[in-house]
Order: structure tokens, then sequence, then C-alpha cells
């Protein structure tokens, strides 16, 4: 469905909004949201310079959280832009029935160009989301030449007397990529992969370089640790009350109140013991079972 023409079309960029409109105090966009768009830059067909989709996630009173998106189809053209809105209601509906307590918060693109198109479609958006804001993220992907790579927040609000779909202010937001624990080895991979290619599409990193990275890690963090408690214990450092019972329950969650200094390696080599006689049982259960087998049959 087309969304308007530019034949009089007008974009602002602003600062402020009317006091009628909530802003999100922050948006936080996790990791696989962030993947898709990135996926769905690279298979884009060689006539888009840029991609859009549906952002998907929960929405408090005043933040969002963007936790997953989809691909929306659409075109462009010097006189208008298509959506296809049938297609994105097809693909919320059948999202919903696998997420049902994610609803649309807004809308994505690749790029930083905020155009009269935006406007048409942050609108359109607008509709879906109400009586809330929607959001608009625009993503750098950083693979075309003289792009930093970035993540920017933006909702909108409409301007004039007689506001039009096409003319509205669009404010940026505070935006923050939040991630887990396990999920920063696959982002520093994504970082490291697009610094050291020479060529437009990043080359995978191989498995064991990954696990060398991961390793060099932990060595240098418990360097660091070890010098820090050696230098309070020196009395050239002033102890963290803080840091000192952080490292006595990670310690302890595995040595146990009471032990001796010992413990840590005590109880390690028993974790390794454990783990073996685990595997001896498993084994002489097949064992076991093969000689019944072999009886049975004879």
């Amino acid at each position: 469905m087309a969304l308007g023409n530019t034949s009089s079309a007008i974009h602002i960029t602003g600062s402020g909004l009317p006091s009628s409109i909530r802003i999100p105090q922050n948006v936080t966009v996790h990791p696989v949201a962030l993947f898709t768009i990135l996926d769905h830059y690279l298979r884009r067909t060689d006539q888009q310079d840029r991609v859009i989709g549906t952002l998907l996630g929960r929405r408090t009173e005043n933040e969002i959280e963007i936790k997953s998106a989809f691909a929306v189809l659409h075109s462009e053209t010097d006189e208008q832009v298509a959506v296809d809105m049938e297609y994105h209601r097809t693909m919320y509906e059948l999202h919903h029935k696998v997420n049902p307590k994610e609803v649309i918060v807004g809308w994505y693109s690749t790029g930083s160009n905020l155009n009269t198109y935006s406007a048409l479609i942050q609108n359109f958006y607008s509709l879906e989301t109400a009586p809330h804001p929607a959001v608009h993220i625009t993503l750098n992907t950083g693979l075309v030449e003289g792009e930093e790579a970035g993540v920017k927040a933006y909702v909108s609000s409409p301007v004039g007397v007689t506001p039009k779909a096409e003319n509205c202010v669009f404010v940026p937001v505070p935006v923050e990529l939040r991630f887990h624990d396990a999920e920063r080895s696959g982002l520093d991979i994504l970082v490291d992969s697009s610094k050291s290619s020479s060529s437009t599409t990043p080359q995978p990193v191989p498995d064991l370089e990954v696990l060398e990275r991961a390793v060099q890690d932990v060595s240098s963090m418990l360097d660091r640790v070890l010098a820090y408690v050696q230098s309070v214990l020196r009395g050239e450092t002033k102890g963290d009350p803080a840091i000192g019972r952080y490292l006595m329950d990670t310690l302890g969650s595995s040595v146990g109140v009471g032990e001796e200094v010992g413990g840590f390696n005590g109880s390690l080599q028993d974790t390794l013991m454990v783990s073996y006689l685990a595997s001896l049982v498993r084994s002489q259960a097949e064992v076991s079972a093969r000689l019944v087998l072999t009886t049975a049959s004879s």
C-alpha cells in the first residue's frame, strides 16, 4: 500500500515535543533485534538503499525494551513509498502467538537519513502503537565506506496548525544496547570481525581463536584481581570492603565456609573426581547392557 508522495512533503527535525507526548526516558535494544536488522540489511536487493521492519518488545511507564524485530517489505521511489501492511499484520499475528507479551513498539530502518518517507512510515506505526508514541530506531551498519556504525532512537510528533502525516518532528531519545553475559562473546566477535576485515562483508573468526581470546580475557581478569589482593595485603592500597565481600562470596560458593586456603583446589579436585566417577559408572552400565544382550541372544 502506498503511504504518500513527495509533492508537498516537509520534514523537520527539532528538539522539543508538545507536553501531551510522553517521551520514554530510555530505549534498550536486545542483540536478537540488532542481529535481525543486520541480517535483513545483508539480504537486501541491489535496488534498496535501506530496509525497514517492525520492532517488538515491552513498554513500561518510562522505558521501551526492544526484544525482537521482523522485516517488512517496502519500496521507495522518487514519487512515493509503499509498505506491505498486510504482510506486517500477518507477521505480527504469528509472532504474537509465540510471544503474547511482546507488542509493537515502533519500527527500524538502516542508515541515518530521516526524510519525508520516514515521516510517512512513522505516522503508520504511530497508529499501530496508539495511544503510546512509536519509537524509530536507525542503525548505521558500518558496512558502507565513510559510515560509522551506531544506533539512534527517535520519537515524533506532528507539527503545524493542521498537521499532516508527512510533517513531523523527530526528537532523539537515549538508547542503549543491553545484553547478557552469554551474548557478550557473540557481540565481541561481530565487532572484531568488522574491524579486522578489509572487505565490505565481515569474515567469521575461527572457533579456536575465539576460545583463545576468551581464555586470555579470563587470565587477564585473574591477574588484575591477584595484583589488587597482593597490593592490599602489602598495605600499598586501601582495601574496598565491597570488593572483599564479593571475592569472599565468589570463593565461598566453591570452597565453603571454614575451609583452609587450599580448599578451592580441593573443591576443584572433588568436582573432577565426581565427573570421573560418573563417566566410569556410565561405562559400566553400557558394558552390563551389552552383556545382557549377548546372553539373551545365545
